[in-house]
């Protein structure tokens, strides 16, 4: 198999997207994971198409092994968020495991490519995760807490004023307003 990595790639809508315009232009693939596409070796790829493709929806194929390394870690962090289950691993161990190379060797390049740790990164991912919580309004400041790994709603309340300067409360409040004069104006 041959794997082509692709940045900015952060949901399935992204997969689903470049899946359907890989299958309308009639090119095979294997699969379409988060960052990456995977094709079958004995397949003859169009490239310029593939390059077309990508570019055109707001994606960029990336050919420099540091890049590839950062956007895999991306990945991985979203994709751990997105399975909203409690893990005890250790997040480093995870990466390192994941990328199969020393953790020091990827936070390293993370952090200057980046200008950000890893770890904050991941929490910024989380405060953007609670955000969309608290606009669906289906679960309690402690439910989101819970469901994002926190060990307590306090916890997740200070990182997230510390982030966005409010409180949970409050931006609930502004997106509840916000809802609400979209409605007036519909």
């Amino acid at each position: 198999m041959k794997s082509i990595f692709i940045k900015n790639m952060v949901c399935d809508r992204c997969k689903n997207v470049l899946q359907q315009e890989f299958q309308h232009a009639e090119i095979p693939v294997k699969t379409v994971k988060l960052g990456e596409i995977v094709f079958d070796e004995t397949q003859t790829i169009n490239y310029k198409v593939l390059q077309e493709i990508v570019t055109r929806n707001g994606f960029e194929i990336i050919n420099s092994e540091s890049t590839i390394i950062i956007e895999q870690v991306k990945s991985y962090l979203i994709n751990e968020l997105s399975k909203n289950s409690k893990s005890n691993k250790n997040l480093s161990d995870s990466i390192s495991k994941h990328i199969n190379k020393e953790y020091s060797t990827i936070s390293k390049l993370f952090s200057n490519s980046q200008d950000i740790t890893i770890e904050k990164y991941y929490i910024l991912l989380k405060i953007e995760k609670a955000k969309e919580l608290v606009q669906m309004g289906n679960l309690s400041f402690s439910d989101i807490a819970y469901s994002l790994d926190y060990k307590s709603g306090s916890h997740l309340a200070k990182q997230f004023k510390s982030i966005t300067g409010m409180s949970m409360s409050d931006y609930k409040k502004i997106r509840l307003w916000d809802r609400q004069s979209l409605d007036k104006i519909i």
